[in-house]
C-alpha cells in the first residue's frame, strides 16, 4: 500500500445475520472480528479485519496522541492485525505501534504485525537494512508479515525476493508478501522465491474502487494468495462521509485523485448515496455492506480511524451480515447499473 495514492479463498465468510429494522446504534464493546483467512505454507491464520496505521505519527502532538488512544482501543476491543510501513511518518507509525503493543503486554491471541519495506529499498543490502530499522521501531524480534510496498521497475524481482526468502528462513519475518503487484509481477515474485510462498498481496479494494482488486483476485485464489484490501470504505465514501454538503478537502483531492479527482468523484458519490439508502431500507450500517462484499470474496480488508469511536463504529458494523441479496443489490447499485 503506497501511502494510500498509489493505484498500482472462494467459500463466503459466514457471519450471523441482522433482522431488517432500524439501524442498531453501535455496542459499547463490539464484538471482535470472528474469522480467520488460511496463510498458505504454514500454520498460522491471517485475521479477517485489520487496523491500517499509514496516517498514523503523522501530525502534532494532539493528533499522534488521538491516535495512541485510538490504537488502545482497538487492541481493548479485540483487533489483533496491525498493518503499517516504514513509509508512514517516517517511521512514527511503526514507534506508535510498538510503543501501543509495548504498553498492552501480552496479548491473546497475540498480534498480527505487517510491515512494508520501501520500493526504495529493494536491494538486499539495504532491504535487510530496513527490515531491522522497522523491527527496531516496532521493538519486535520478527513481524508476521513483510511486504514489497510497491514493485520497482530498477531493482530485478529476483533480487528482492530472493533476501525475503532468506529473511524468511532465518525467522526474521514470518511470511512474505507483497503490495500493488498486477499479475505478471505476482508470478515472478512467486518464481523467485523459490520455496517460500507468497502468501498476500495487499491492492486498493472496496465496492466502488474495484479495478485493482478484480484484476488479481482469481489469480490470487488460484494460488492460495490471500487478498488484502486497503480503502476499503473508498477514502471515507463507503461511511457516509462526503454525501451530503461537506466535501474533500482540497488536501485530500490532491492526495487521492484516483477517488477524488473532478471526473470522477460526482459518479461516485452519485453511487454512495444509492448503496447509504439500500443500507438505510434494509436496516444495516453502510459500512457493513461495503466490508461484507469484500469478505464474501474471500478478501481481508483494512480499514483507517483517527478516534477510538471509529474503531467502535467499524466492529459493530463487521458484526452485521447483511443478507446476499442486500449485497448483491449492492454490486448492481456500486457498478452503475440500475437494480
Amino acid at each position: 500500500m503506497t501511502s494510500k495514492t498509489k493505484a498500482k479463498p472462494k467459500s463466503k465468510v459466514a457471519r450471523s445475520r441482522t433482522p431488517r429494522s432500524a439501524a442498531p446504534s453501535p455496542s459499547p464493546v463490539p464484538t471482535p472480528p470472528p474469522d480467520e483467512l488460511p496463510l498458505a505454507g504454514t500454520d498460522r491464520r491471517h485475521p479477517s479485519l485489520g487496523l491500517g496505521l499509514w496516517a498514523q505519527g503523522r501530525w502534532g502532538q494532539e493528533d499522534e496522541r488521538r491516535t495512541r488512544a485510538t490504537l488502545g482501543r482497538a487492541i481493548e476491543l479485540g483487533i489483533r492485525w496491525f498493518d503499517t510501513a516504514e513509509v508512514y511518518g517516517g517511521g512514527r507509525s511503526e514507534r506508535i505501534l510498538g510503543d501501543g503493543l509495548a504498553h498492552a503486554g501480552t496479548l491473546n491471541p497475540p498480534a498480527f504485525v505487517t510491515t512494508k519495506v520501501s520500493w526504495e529499498h529493494l536491494r538486499p543490502g539495504v532491504l535487510r537494512a530496513a527490515l531491522f530499522g522497522s523491527l527496531q521501531r516496532l521493538a519486535l524480534p520478527k513481524v508476521e508479515l513483510y511486504l514489497v510496498h510497491a514493485p520497482n521497475a530498477h531493482v530485478p524481482i529476483g533480487e528482492t525476493m530472493g533476501e525475503l526468502a532468506q529473511l524468511a528462513k532465518e525467522g526474521r519475518v514470518g511470511s512474505v508478501g507483497v503490495s500493488n503487484f498486477d499479475v505478471d509481477e505476482l508470478e515472478a515474485a512467486r518464481a523467485a522465491l523459490g520455496s517460500v510462498p507468497l502468501v498476500v498481496n495487499q491492492v486498493r479494494y472496496s465496492l466502488l474502487t474495484p479495478d485493482d482488486g478484480e484484476a488479481v483476485l482469481g489469480y490470487c485464489r488460484d494460488h492460495s494468495i490471500v487478498v488484502e484490501a486497503y480503502s476499503p470504505l473508498a477514502m471515507g465514501l463507503l461511511a457516509g462521509r462526503y454525501l451530503d454538503s461537506e466535501g474533500p478537502s482540497p488536501e485530500l483531492r490532491r492526495q487521492d485523485p484516483n477517488i477524488f479527482g473532478p471526473e470522477r468523484l460526482p459518479s461516485l458519490l452519485e453511487r454512495a448515496r444509492g448503496l447509504r439508502k439500500l443500507a438505510k431500507d434494509e436496516g444495516v450500517p453502510l459500512p457493513s455492506i461495503a466490508l461484507h462484499w469484500l469478505a464474501c470474496r474471500g478478501v481481508a480488508p483494512i480499514f483507517g480511524a483517527s478516534r477510538p469511536e471509529q474503531v467502535e463504529e467499524i466492529l459493530h458494523a463487521w458484526g452485521v451480515r447483511p443478507s446476499d441479496e442486500v449485497l448483491e443489490r449492492a454490486d448492481t447499485l456500486a457498478g452503475g447499473r440500475r437494480a
